[in-house]
Parts: structure tokens; C-alpha cells; sequence
């Protein structure tokens, strides 16, 4: 047949004009072809000289993006356009088989429509990035030549009297409509932009975010298209392979996601809450005013959930349409019959799933934008209230650091997710009643009761909910206790090896870990349950597309109502918090008032030792009297000095009476013409930032060189930054961890001495140092550099020799003033103090002069300090060395390698974290998993083959479950078919079994594995030397035992059980589908190839996308834990805002990194939707082709439907997996770690019990070193000391002396030599017993939280007598006394309820506990003032008259009475005498180290 526009049928004449031109259908048709033709002539040179000239610069930036008005609107009446053009060309092609010949009009037209559409939309995308809206014009007369011819066939057809039965009418009139609708949206944009017919064109700018090159997030700026397909984030996915995306790469946020947009939003819809309430003790709903501030988004992402749900129910209609095949209509085909057409089922089958899956993505991109947003406004929100707190409310514990962390780390993520699950909430509903509803048009009465078990079953799925968040919450809070006593030992690693206990402190954490996974173990059984009581009903429904409807909302219901609990609990915390007392109004600070001259001021202060309530009464006499003066203040342990500090910064809770400052007089304004108000205060606990040396010293103020490089000499910094690797670049870790006490004070002080205030409070700034630094300080730094600068001062201090300095005294007692006055005053008016002042003076002047050693206890911070730094660069070498593959490789080299380096799963982890779990359990899961998958497909087959042998197949709409609907009429046949249901009911009960086992395998096989990793890294890292503490930092050990185990506990047993069955899933689905239709397999080849490379990339940037955003959620918290730690100082600086600033900066960054996270699984869900949609085409195609029962294409298609929801899972799992597995990377390279070796050559039953009887030690030929690597720190010590002899060791630093006391305990590499007690070679014995046998007092005093008891002795050995005893030697049995619950009363984490003093004191009570005969004092009287110093010499000497004691001295002064003395120059024994032999020899070296000082 030929071909030929009208179509040659015999006996038309197509061509005749007679009744009158557009009277010829065919001409009208030819008419319309005209405007189609004119717009592809004017824009396609457009088109093409555009893009040449663009090609030059290879790619736009966003800087010119704008969107011209009805921006959408136009996008989304394209796209309808589109889609009814396609109807169009299908009616046409449908019609014309059913003439004689071809008749080209009737689906030409209709193909140039669809083509000119696509043009204009692709024309108008180029105009907009451009931003020339004069060339709109040609679009213009586009939509309004269209709309008259179709206008004019419209008409035509009316006359003939064609009307709304007739398809072809419709979709005429439908055109009308949309070209009327797209010209009246050209004319908005003339109307608004004014290009053209107006006189002056409106100029616009395209918005502020585009013109920030820095703004990377470009989903609310992109066209609808790009908005819908992520399509704007295909450069960043693909790059990422090349090269891994950085912080650089994401840029910054969108000004309107950014946290100080949306907190300003929230606070105001707060703020305007709390105005409504009017009982003020009320607290303004949060829900309300998260309502107000982000409500809008959250109906929007409602919406377009309805419309995915409503376009859900699509799929299963169209394939019992597809599988009741129909028939064919007219030439002039009626509207139903269009829908009859298999053809055409399957393509509208296609378009409706698309489109499902896009509304879906939508929506969860709108909810998720918006959670984001929340979560940043939240963050805000709590940090400004963190900088009001009150500080009663931290020191009396009513809020604790663990709980503003809880509610940062938490709380505001449970409200994040509730409101990703949000738009479930009302979707649900509608979801289940539109199930039940379809599901009883097709099934009749059998639906409804398969209703009413799902819905029985909701309230059982709610209780099991309810259960699961329990044991949740169970589980987190032994967590937190493990953590925290993991912590302790690790802090304490040194004093537990030392006595022998690392044992029982691991039991204890071995004891909560136990709790811990029994909790674990019962959220496994609980979330089993869960599934099987989803999966039971579902089952007996089988593959009923409609069922899986109904089962998801179902599912998912319980998750959200068990969220929805949370987020409740979530705000009520964050309401009582918001609700919390803050610190008073400070306007004095800024001296409104004057000074009068008394002052009469009290004022609360809570926290006392023994919690009592104390009331501080405070005579403060015109207290600062001129700039620049020094004011001290003195007094025992807890008078309240410092309280007196907090109380004049406005800290406390004032009850009475007032702080005044003085206005400053007027020379006084500074150059920059700021008056200095805020203060510069160095607390007592030293506060640092996690920042560099310099940033924590310069604090925010300008860097001044000069000044700064004074303030460092002052205070004597300059060694310890030449020490660091960075120098004062150096990060300082964790809360300065990798410092030491003296070290990280000395900073703090350096901060209030370089801030340029007027005035400056030292909290007991010399408390961590020792004696020639103190000096240095007070000389340098406060009387020379602070003086210079005319600042007033006010210093807290124990030491009395420098009250001569003062210009000003105040001396408390028991929270009030005892004394004020200068010196002068004091010595005539109250001799007593002053008599009891000197004698402590002098003793303290004694300590000076005879100080053996030049800067004894700085020096061995030093040392310190050098030693973890040097070996953590080895360390970190031997790490470069595992990493030295992951280099980047330039961007020439082939590609490969570096691609192959970052996508690779690391299988070896894998293997070794499977098989942690046990080989047993890992047979079992696979077995168990390909079991029941395998069941499942056989139920579904079985029931295919069951309903295609029905025999009355009645096409009722689903071919499955109609084997109600028959009647009786063939007996053979329906025995037959009767026959299927014992089998089917047999399949239904393996099935649920099996649910039940393998979820319950793969949950212990996650139990399993956990506890091994657990017990071994525990194990190993207990045992190690402690050589390892010293190289390996405290926080990544730290983060093996939180983050990592957290991984390997809760997040890896649900991915790998998602990853096995949404892949199993798949496989069974593909191999059903081949299996009834094997031409599909031939489609398959390219969908496979796609998929594959959409995985490969997208796995690669979510990995890099997943470590930005933990590691940019790390300091985040920190800064959080930093500020409330650091309230004081940020108040007494003024610091504030700044401090404010850099939280919203953090915030901004976590939230980029998190949003692109989100983009980019969207961005990959939405891909892999359009393919399973594609494969759900190609099912359907190749099912209309091919001839299969139509109970089996039924099947296939079901199947198919299935895979779009799994595909997405199968990446996400994987991408997901190979970040958990990093977890497992990680612990596994503790393991390698060498133990110590505890055996010894001796067996336990050679040592006597009482070994050592006498103490008696010799030393022959001993050489020591900390580590085969490193030089040998003692040379051939050879030494004899008689039993209960008192000895003291001395000599200058880093001479071996600590090393000799490592080296009795077997702490350190014996390599030459040994030691003898008692007869017995230390180095064979076995370390147990060793270490238990000997008793040590440590320079830094380490207590364990618990009870006192436990801290003495946690053998549990000794009777409480023998306990008494040793507190009372301590001095420490009156304080004990009086705590409640005496030897059981609390210790707090590290001790923190007791003064350093008395912390020491509690080591020696520790020592004196065990009666061992051999006691070794290592520089232990270091942090004890002098009284208590006096008490502990005499009760060495008599409490131990016949025990053999070694003192290692920083104070030659303290061994100046002992029996022998040794004295150590770098490593050799150089000296060995009694104490006056050894003076008496005027060229000895301990007699100069002796007259050096004086």
C-alpha cells in the first residue's frame, strides 16, 4: 500500500474541497502541522548558533540561572502536553489499522506535535540559563498558532456531532486546553519581565546564592526536570571517581537552609508562643512552634506523597488488565477501548510507576530539606541557651555535660527523623483504606477478612514496638556504662598495671557488656517477631500486588508511631532544658554604678564536698581600689575562694547585696576606641579549646607578635611549643588531651595574660607547677608583664611566699573574710594568721631553696610529652606505610588504579567479621536465607499454576484469587483444582517458619560477632604494654570502644540482613520473570550494564559523602561539649557571639555534607526507579508477545513490580556495608597488638606466700629500655638496698630515675641485669604476682568512680578495720566520717569530689592498704601543700619503721634524712651513699645539686 497523507481508499476522495476547505478532515489535520513546522524552523538555528557559541566556554556557571515567572507551571503543562501527544500518536496509529490504507494524518500531526513540544521545552531551558527572555517571543506565537488550528478541529468535530465518546474528541479538546493554559503563561512572563510592548525591560538579577560561587547546592535553583531526576548532581557523583569529594567540593549552603535562617525562624514562632501562653510558668509548645516555622514544606511533601500512593494502586490495576487481554476498537475509537489495548496498559503501566516514583522521591527530598532545617534551628537554639545557663545548674549536677551532648547527638536527630516519617503519618490512612476498598472490588467478602487479620495484628505490631525502644533504650544506657568505665581504665592504665588489677577492673567492664548484649539479644527476638507477624498474613495472600500495598504502610506503621513516642520524649526534654534557670542580667559588668566603699555581698554557693548548702558571707572592702593593683586572695582548701572569683563575674546566685564596678576613667579607652569590659580569667581546672596552641592563647583577639611572644616567655611556653611537631600550630587534641596538667595551665594563663583586658582573675593559676615556673610566672608574667600594662589583678593562690607582691590581701575562711588588708596590716592587727603564715612561708621558701632539680616536674612533662609525640610520628610512619596505596595518583595515570582502590568492599573484613560470628552460624544464615526465598517462589508459582487451572477462568479482574467464583457444574475438574490447597497450605507453614529462622540467625550470627571483637579488642588492649598508651592517643582507643563497637553492634546485623534479602529478592524476581518469559533475558543484558555503572559510581561518592558528614559532625559536638565546659571563661570574655558564630558555621557544614548525603540517595533511587520501571515495561512487552498462561504473566509482573523496591536497597546496603566494615578494619588492627608477657618462668606455687618477707632488693648490672627501638634509659645499675631501709633517689631530669621505678614492677624492657628481692629474680616471675606483691604512690593521684572502698581495695581482700587503719595514717578517716555511707560513700568519675590533696591522700591510704614490705613513693608529695606534706613524711617514717621505702625525690629536701641515697646522671648510677657521707665530700654530685639551691 502506498503511502500518502489522506490515505487512498477506494471511493474517497480525500483530496475534494467541494463542501468547503476545512470541511476536508484531512486538511484540518494538514493545517495543524503548520505551527509545529514554523517553531522547529525558528529554533533550531537558535538552538545551534547557541550552542556553538557556548561550547567556547566549556560550561556555564550558575551565575546567570534564573527562572523567568510560572516557572513550574510551564515545566509541568510541557510535560502533559507530551503525554497527551503520545495518546495522541497511539490513537492514531490504532485508528489507522483499521482503514484500507496508510492514512499519515491521522498520527502525523500528532508525532510533529510531540517532537515541536520537546523543542520548545529544550528552547526555553536555553533561554533561561541564558536569561535573553526576548526570544520567548518565538514560543509566544508557537502557543498561539497551535491553539487556533486545534481550535479549528475542535469546532469541526463538534459539527459533525462528535462528541465525548469518542476518544479522539477528548484529546483535541485536552490540547485546546493546554495550549491555552502555556500561552497564558508567556503572557505572565511579558506581563511581569516586561521584555517586550514595554517601553523599559525589567532587569533582574538572578538570586544572591547563585552570585556566591561558593553555593554548591543548586536543587532549589535547577529546572523541574533537573529538580525531579537529581540531574544537577551527575558532575559530583561521576568526579567523585576520579577524585574523592571534598569539603571544598560541596561548598556552602543555600542562604535559606542555612541553621541562623531557620533558628531566626523558629525562635520567632517560639518567642511568639511563649507571648500566648499566659501562665508563665508554662512552657511554650515546641510542637506548635515547629508547626509555624516549618509546617509548609511538610504539606507539600504530604501532597506529593498522596499522589505516589493514589499512583501505587496503578500497578496492580493495570496488570489484571494486562493479563485479562481484551480486544480491539473503531476508526473512530471510543474512549474505553483505548484502555482495552494490552499495548497500551503496559506503556501507561510504565508512565504511571515513573511518575509514582518520582512524587515519591519528592517527597522524602521535601521532608528530608526540612528535617535538615529543624535539626540546624534546634542546634542553634540549644547552643544559645547552653551560653545562658546558670552555673549552679552545672556544678549541682541538675545538668550535666552528658545530658546537653545527649540532647545535641539525640534529641535533635529523633526530631530530624520524626520528620522524615511524617508525611506516613497521614499517608498511611488513606493507603490502608484505598487497599481494603480496591481489594474488596476484586476478592469480594474473602478481602475484607484478610483486612481485619492485618489489622488485628497492627496493635500486636505496636506493643513489640514499644518493647524494641525499650531494650533500645536499655541497651544505650549499659553502653554509656561501659563506656565509662572503659575510659576510667584506660586513664588509670598505669596504676591498675602497677597493682596487679587490670583483671577486675576488665571484669567490670566485661559484667556490663554482658547486660549489654542481653539487651541486644532480646531486640534481635523482639525485631523477629515483628517480621513474622508482617510476613504471616501477607504469605497467605500471597503475591497479591495489592497486598504488598497494604503490608509496607503496615510495617512501616509501627516504626513511625514508635518514633513518633520519641520525638514526643525528644521535645518534652528539650522544652524542660529550654525551660532551665539562666544567669542573671550582667549590666553592672558594663559600671553603670559606682564603687561604693563597702560593700556588704552575699551569695550562695552549692557543691561542697559534702553537698552542703554553704553560705558565703563577703566583706569585700572598696575592693579594687586603682587600676594595676594586685589583690590576692588566700585560705584553705574550699573556703570559697574561688566561689569569691565566680561570684564577681556574676556566676553565682546572688542572695543579698551587690558587686559594683567602677566606670573606667576616661584616658582609659583603648585605640581602637573599645572600652575593655570583658574580663580575662583562667580557671582553676584548665579549659582548652579543640584548636591550635596559638589560636587557644590568642583567643579571638588580633595576633600581635610582640605581645604574644612576650606573654609566651612569661610563662615559659617556649620548650613545650618547640617540642610540639607544629610548634604553636599544633592541634591540640580532645580537650588537650595530649597535654599535661602544668602545660595545658600555663596556656590558659598565657589566654588571660594576652587578652588586652583591665582587669584579670587567676584562679590558683600555679596549682600544676612546680616551684621555678611558679616563680617564672609570678615574676614575668604577673608582676613585670601585667604591671607594665596597668591591669588590676586578682590572684587565688596557695602559695604565701608571694603575699609580700600583694597590694591587697584577702584571707577567707569557711566562705567568709577572716582578714583583709595589706601585709602591713595584717602583721600588726592579727599576728596569730601572720606567725601561721610565716612558718608556712618559710618551709615554702626551705622548698626553694634546696629544689634539687632545676625545673623538675615541667621538665618531665617535657618529657612527656616529647616521648608521645616522636613515637606517634613512628607510629603514624608505619600507617602512612598501609596507606601509601591510597595516594592520589595524578589525573593523567590511568584511572583505574585509583578507581579500584576506593570501590572495592573490603571483602577481607568481610570474612573477618563472619567469622567472628562463628562458622556454625554463618552455614545456618545462608542455608536458612536461600531456603526460604526459595519457598517463597514456589508458594507463588504454586498459586499461579492453582489459579490458571481454575476451571471457570472467568476473566475476573485478577486472575489469582477467584477460585471462589464458580459453579458446580464440572466435578473432575474442580476435585483437580481442590487438590492444590494442602500443598499450598504446607508451603504457607515452611514459609513462616523460615521467616522466623533466618531473621533470627542473622541477628545472632550480629550477637556473635559482636561479642568476640569485644572480649579480643578488650582483652588485647588491657594487656598491652604501656608503651602503647604512650604512643596510641586515648581518643582513638577510646573510639574503638564507642563508635566502632556501636557500629559493630546495632548497624552491621540489620544491613547484612537487608543486603541478603533485597538481593535474593532481586535474583528470585529476574529468574521468575526469565522463567515465564525468556525473551526478556535479552533485555536484561543492557539493564544490567546500567545498573552496575549506576552502582559503581554512586557507592563511591556516598562513601566520600558519608565520611564528610561524620567527620564534620565530630567537631560539632566537640564545640558543644567545649562551650558548656568552658561557660565561665566564654562569660568572662565576652566571647559569646563569637563562639555563636563558629557553632552556625559547624552546623552549616554537617548539614551541607548531610543534605548532599540525601541528594545523592536520591539521586540513585530515583535511577534505579526508571530502571525497575523499565524492566517492568519489558516484562510486560515481552509478556503480550509471548503466549504464557495468564496466571503466570500475572506473576512475572507482580515480580517485576516487586524489583523496582528492591533495587535501590541492594546499592544502599552496599554503599552502607562498606562503611560499617571500616568499623571492623579498625578493631581488627588493635588486635595485632602485642600483651605483655603476664606468664613468667616461675610457676605461682614457687613464690612463698609471704614473698617479700624482709624486702630486700639488690640490683645487678641492670640496663632497661622503654622499647626494642628505642636507646637504653638505665646503663648497668648495679645497687644494694638492706631490708627496711629508708632510700632516696634523686638526680636531674630524664637521669632514669622513674625508669628504675617502672623497671621493679617489670613495667619496662629488662634487657641486661636483673633484680633481686628477697632472693627471687623479678623478671621470671609471673607479672600477677610480681605487681600484687609490691605497693606503689604515684605522682598523679587516680581514682576510680565507685565507692571508696572499691578505690582502696577492689579485691575485695581486706576487712574494713584494716581499712580504717590505713585512712586514719592517711589523715583522711574524720572527712570519711562524715561522707554518707563512710567507706561506701561515692567517688565521682576521676575523683572530681575531692580536692587533688586529698585525692593523693586516698593513694596513700591505697598503699598502706596493701602490707607489703616494700614500698616505692614516686615523686608523690608533688601536688600536696605543706601541712599535709609534714603529716605524710612523719607517717612514712613511722607507719613504716620496718619496711624498706623508695622515695624518688623532685625535693632533695625530702631524702635528706634517708639512710642511703643514689643519685642517677643520665642512666648510670653515679653515687651511692648515706645522705651526710655524700654532703660531707664537697665534689660530690648530690652535695652540688643540694648547694646549687640554697
Amino acid at each position: 500500500m502506498a503511502l500518502s497523507f489522506c490515505g487512498n481508499d477506494r471511493g474517497s476522495n480525500a483530496y475534494s474541497v467541494d463542501k468547503g476547505v476545512l470541511d476536508n478532515g484531512c486538511f484540518v489535520d494538514a493545517l495543524n502541522l503548520v505551527p509545529h513546522v514554523f517553531l522547529l524552523f525558528i529554533t533550531f538555528p537558535i538552538l545551534f548558533i547557541g550552542w556553538g557559541s557556548q561550547s567556547s566556554k566549556v560550561q556555564i556557571h550558575h551565575n546567570t540561572w534564573l527562572h523567568f515567572p510560572g516557572h513550574n507551571l510551564r515545566w509541568i503543562l510541557t510535560f502533559t502536553l507530551l503525554f497527551v501527544h503520545v495518546c495522541e500518536i497511539a490513537e492514531g496509529i490504532v485508528s489507522n489499522t483499521w482503514m484500507e490504507s496508510n492514512h499519515l494524518h491521522l498520527f502525523l500531526p500528532a508525532l510533529m506535535g510531540f517532537i515541536a513540544a520537546t523543542t520548545s521545552v529544550v528552547y526555553y531551558h536555553n533561554i533561561e540559563t541564558a536569561n535573553f527572555p526576548k526570544l520567548l517571543l518565538a514560543l509566544f506565537i508557537y502557543w498561539i498558532l497551535a491553539f487556533i488550528t486545534k481550535m479549528i478541529k475542535l469546532w469541526k468535530f463538534a459539527e459533525a456531532s462528535l462528541g465525548v465518546q469518542y476518544l479522539r474528541f477528548c484529546i483535541t479538546a485536552l490540547l485546546v486546553v493546554l495550549y491555552g493554559l502555556l500561552m497564558a503563561v508567556e503572557i505572565n512572563v511579558i506581563r511581569v519581565r516586561k521584555y517586550v510592548f514595554f517601553a523599559n525591560p525589567q532587569r533582574v538579577k538572578p538570586p544572591e546564592d547563585l552570585q556566591d560561587l561558593g553555593v554548591r547546592f543548586l536543587q532549589p535553583f535547577v529546572n523541574l526536570l533537573s529538580k525531579a531526576t537529581y540531574w544537577w548532581m551527575n558532575p559530583l557523583i561521576i568526579g567523585a571517581h576520579k577524585r574523592p569529594i571534598e569539603l571544598k567540593k560541596i561548598g556552602k549552603l543555600p542562604i535559606a537552609m542555612r541553621a541562623l535562617t531557620n533558628y531566626i525562624r523558629l525562635k520567632d514562632s517560639y518567642e511568639e508562643q511563649r507571648q500566648k501562653t499566659e501562665d508563665p510558668e508554662k512552657s511554650p509548645s515546641i510542637w506548635k512552634s515547629m508547626y509555624q516555622a516549618f509546617g509548609g514544606p511538610i504539606l507539600l511533601s504530604s501532597t506529593f506523597r498522596y499522589m505516589a500512593d493514589l499512583l501505587g494502586f496503578a500497578g496492580p490495576l493495570c496488570i489484571s488488565g494486562i493479563t485479562a487481554n481484551m480486544t480491539f476498537g473503531v476508526f473512530f475509537m471510543s474512549s474505553t477501548e483505548l484502555l482495552q489495548n494490552t499495548s497500551v496498559l503496559a506503556v501507561l503501566l510504565f508512565l504511571a510507576l515513573v511518575l509514582q516514583r518520582t512524587f515519591l522521591q519528592a517527597s522524602y527530598y521535601v521532608t528530608i530539606e526540612t528535617g535538615i532545617n529543624l535539626r540546624g534551628a534546634l542546634l542553634a537554639m540549644i547552643y544559645n541557651k547552653i551560653l545562658r545557663l546558670s552555673t549552679s545548674n552545672m556544678s549541682m549536677g541538675e545538668m550535666t555535660l552528658g545530658q546537653i551532648n545527649n540532647l545535641v547527638a539525640i534529641e535533635t536527630n529523633q526530631l530530624m527523623w520524626f520528620l522524615f516519617l511524617c508525611p506516613n503519618l497521614w499517608a498511611m490512612p488513606v493507603q490502608i483504606i484505598m487497599g481494603v476498598i480496591l481489594l474488596y472490588y476484586l476478592l469480594g467478602d474473602s478481602a475484607l477478612i484478610g483486612a481485619g487479620v492485618i489489622l488485628l495484628l497492627a496493635p500486636v505490631q505496636y506493643l513489640i514496638a514499644t518493647k524494641l525502644a525499650d531494650t533500645q533504650k536499655s541497651t544505650l544506657d549499659y553502653s554509656t556504662d561501659r563506656l565509662k568505665k572503659t575510659t576510667e581504665i584506660l586513664k588509670g592504665i598505669k596504676l591498675l598495671k602497677l597493682y596487679a588489677w587490670e583483671n577486675i577492673f576488665c571484669d567490670r567492664v566485661e559484667e556490663t557488656r554482658g547486660k549489654e548484649l542481653t539487651s541486644l539479644k532480646t531486640f534481635a527476638l523482639y525485631t523477629s517477631m515483628s517480621i513474622l507477624f508482617l510476613l504471616s498474613p501477607a504469605k497467605a495472600f500471597a503475591s497479591l500486588a495489592l497486598f504488598h500495598i497494604l503490608v509496607t504502610p503496615l510495617f512501616l506503621l509501627s516504626t513511625v508511631v514508635r518514633f513518633a513516642v520519641k520525638a514526643l520524649v525528644s521535645v518534652q526534654k528539650l522544652s524542660e532544658f529550654l525551660q532551665s534557670d539562666e544567669i542573671g542580667d550582667d549590666s553592672w559588668r558594663n559600671g553603670e554604678m559606682y564603687m561604693s566603699l563597702e560593700v556588704g555581698k552575699k551569695y550562695k554557693y552549692h557543691g561542697d564536698v559534702s553537698a552542703h548548702t554553704r553560705i558565703c558571707t563577703l566583706n569585700v572592702w572598696s575592693h579594687l581600689q586603682s587600676l594595676g593593683q594586685l589583690t590576692m586572695i588566700v585560705g584553705q582548701v574550699g573556703c570559697g575562694k574561688s566561689s569569691l572569683l565566680l561570684a564577681m563575674l556574676g556566676e553565682m546566685q546572688t542572695i543579698s547585696g551587690k558587686v559594683y564596678w567602677s566606670k573606667l576613667p576616661d584616658y582609659e579607652i583603648l585605640f581602637d576606641g573599645s572600652i575593655r569590659y570583658s574580663v580575662a580569667y583562667a580557671a582553676q581546672k584548665s579549659w582548652l579549646l579543640n584548636a591550635t596552641v596559638e589560636e587557644n592563647i590568642t583567643f579571638g583577639s588580633p595576633f600581635n607578635k610582640q605581645r604574644y611572644k612576650a606573654v609566651i616567655d612569661a610563662c615559659s611556653l617556649q620548650p613545650d611549643i618547640d617540642l610540639l611537631p607544629f610548634g604553636d600550630q599544633t592541634e591540640i587534641g580532645e580537650r588537650g588531651i595530649n597535654l599535661s596538667g602544668g602545660q595545658r595551665q600555663r596556656i590558659c594563663v598565657a589566654r588571660a595574660l594576652y587578652q588586652n583586658t583591665n582587669i584579670v582573675f587567676l584562679d590558683d593559676p600555679f596549682s600544676a607547677l612546680d616551684i621555678h615556673l611558679s616563680d617564672h610566672l609570678m615574676q614575668e608574667g604577673i608582676l613585670k608583664f601585667l604591671q607594665d600594662d596597668k591591669r588590676t589583678l586578682v590572684l587565688v593562690t596557695h602559695k604565701l611566699q608571694y603575699l609580700i607582691h600583694a597590694d591587697w590581701i584577702i584571707a577567707m575562711k569557711d566562705g567568709s573574710v577572716l582578714r583583709e588588708g595589706t601585709l602591713k596590716d595584717i602583721q600588726t592587727h592579727d599576728v596569730e594568721l601572720y606567725e601561721h603564715w610565716k612558718t608556712l612561708m618559710n618551709r615554702q621558701d626551705q622548698e626553694l631553696e634546696k629544689e634539687t632539680e632545676m625545673e623538675s616536674q615541667t621538665t618531665l612533662e617535657r618529657k612527656t610529652l616529647r616521648r608521645a609525640f616522636y613515637s606517634r610520628e613512628a607510629k603514624n610512619q608505619i600507617d602512612d606505610e598501609d596507606e601509601e596505596e591510597e595516594v592520589e595518583e595524578d589525573d593523567d595515570d590511568n584511572m583505574s588504579t585509583t578507581t579500584s582502590r576506593r570501590s572495592k568492599i573490603q571483602w577481607k573484613m568481610c570474612c573477618r567479621y563472619l567469622s567472628s560470628g562463628g562458622f556454625l552460624m554463618v552455614f545456618l544464615m545462608v542455608s536458612s536465607k536461600l531456603a526460604k526465598h526459595s519457598v517463597m517462589v514456589a508458594i507463588d508459582y504454586w498459586l499461579a499454576a492453582w489459579t490458571s487451572s481454575n476451571p471457570h477462568n472467568q476473566s475476573l479482574a485478577d486472575p489469582f484469587l477467584n477460585a471462589t467464583n464458580y459453579t458446580q457444574n464440572d466435578d473432575t475438574q474442580i476435585s483437580q483444582h481442590l487438590s492444590y490447597v494442602p500443598v499450598f497450605i504446607i508451603l504457607c507453614g515452611a514459609a513462616i517458619a523460615l521467616c522466623l529462622i533466618t531473621s533470627l540467625t542473622v541477628e545472632f550470627l550480629g550477637v556473635a560477632a559482636a561479642t568476640n571483637l569485644h572480649h579480643n579488642l578488650l582483652n588485647k588492649i588491657i594487656h598491652a604494654p604501656i608503651r602503647f598508651f604512650d604512643v596510641t592517643p586515648l581518643g582513638q582507643i577510646l573510639n574503638r570502644f564507642s563508635a566502632d563497637t556501636n557500629i559493630i553492634d546495632q548497624h552491621i546485623p540489620p544491613t547484612l540482613e537487608s543486603l541478603t534479602r533485597s538481593t535474593l529478592l532481586c535474583l528470585s524476581a529476574i529468574g521468575v520473570i526469565a522463567f515465564v518469559t525468556p525473551a526478556f533475558l535479552i533485555a536484561l543484558v543492557p539493564l544490567a550494564v546500567a545498573f552496575y555503572f549506576i552502582q559503581k559510581y554512586f557507592r563511591v561518592a556516598s562513601k566520600d559523602l558519608q565520611d564528610l558528614d561524620d567527620s564534620t559532625q565530630l567537631p560539632l559536638l566537640c564545640h558543644f561539649s567545649e562551650t558548656a565546659e568552658g561557660l565561665t571563661t566564654i562569660r568572662a570574655f565576652r566571647h559569646e557571639a563569637r563562639f555563636k558564630q563558629r557553632m552556625l558555621e559547624l552546623t552549616d557544614t554537617n548539614n551541607t555534607a548531610y543534605l548532599f548525603l540525601s541528594a545523592a540517595n536520591r539521586w540513585l533511587e530515583v535511577r534505579t526507579d526508571y530502571l525497575g520501571a523499565v524492566i517492568v515495561l519489558t516484562a510486560a512487552v515481552a509478556a503480550i508477545w509471548s503466549t504464557s498462561q495468564s496466571g503466570l504473566v500475572g506473576l512475572g509482573l507482580t515480580y517485576a513490580l516487586t524489583v523496582t523496591n528492591y533495587l535501590n536497597w541492594v546499592v544502599r546496603n552496599l554503599a552502607d556495608l562498606e562503611v560499617q566494615m571500616a568499623a571492623v578494619k579498625k578493631v581488627n588492627s588493635f588486635l595485632s597488638t602485642e600483651s605483655e608477657n603476664y606468664e613468667g618462668s616461675m610457676d605461682v606455687s614457687q613464690v612463698p606466700e609471704d614473698w617479700p618477707q624482709h624486702g630486700e632488693i639488690k640490683i645487678h648490672d641492670l640496663c632497661v629500655r622503654y622499647d626494642t627501638m628505642l636507646k637504653p634509659v638505665l646503663k648497668h645499675v648495679n645497687a644494694h638496698i638492706n631490708p627496711g631501709q629508708k632510700v632516696g633517689i634523686c638526680g636531674r631530669t630524664g637521669s632514669g630515675k622513674s625508669s628504675l621505678s617502672l623497671a621493679f614492677f617489670n613495667m619496662v624492657d629488662v634487657f641486661e641485669g636483673k633484680i633481686v628481692i628477697d632472693g627471687i629474680d623479678i623478671c621470671k616471675l609471673p607479672l600477677q604476682t610480681l605487681r600484687s606483691r609490691l605497693s606503689i604512690i604515684l605522682q598523679d593521684p587516680v581514682l576510680f568512680s565507685g565507692s571508696i572502698r572499691l578505690n582502696l581495695d577492689p579485691e575485695r581482700t581486706c576487712t574494713d578495720d584494716r581499712l580504717w587503719e590505713a585512712l586514719e595514717i592517711a589523715q583522711l578517716k574524720n572527712m570519711v566520717k562524715a561522707l554518707p555511707g563512710g567507706l561506701d560513700a561515692v567517688v565521682t568519675e576521676g575523683g572530681e569530689n575531692f580536692s587533688v590533696g586529698q585525692r593523693q591522700l586516698f593513694c596513700l591510704a591505697r598503699a598502706f592498704v596493701r602490707k607489703s614490705s616494700i614500698l616505692i613513693m614516686d615523686e608523690a608529695t608533688a601536688s600536696i601543700d605543706m601541712a599535709t606534706e609534714n603529716i605524710l613524711q612523719k607517717v612514712v617514717m613511722t607507719a613504716f619503721a620496718d619496711r624498706t621505702v623508695v622515695t624518688i625525690a623532685h625535693l632533695v629536701s625530702s631524702i635528706l634524712e634517708a639512710e642511703q641515697v643514689l643519685v642517677f646522671s643520665s642512666g648510670t648510677l653515679v653515687e651511692c651513699d648515706s645522705a651526710p657521707n655524700l654532703l660531707a665530700q664537697e665534689n660530690s654530685l648530690f652535695s652540688i645539686l643540694v648547694r646549687t639551691h640554697k
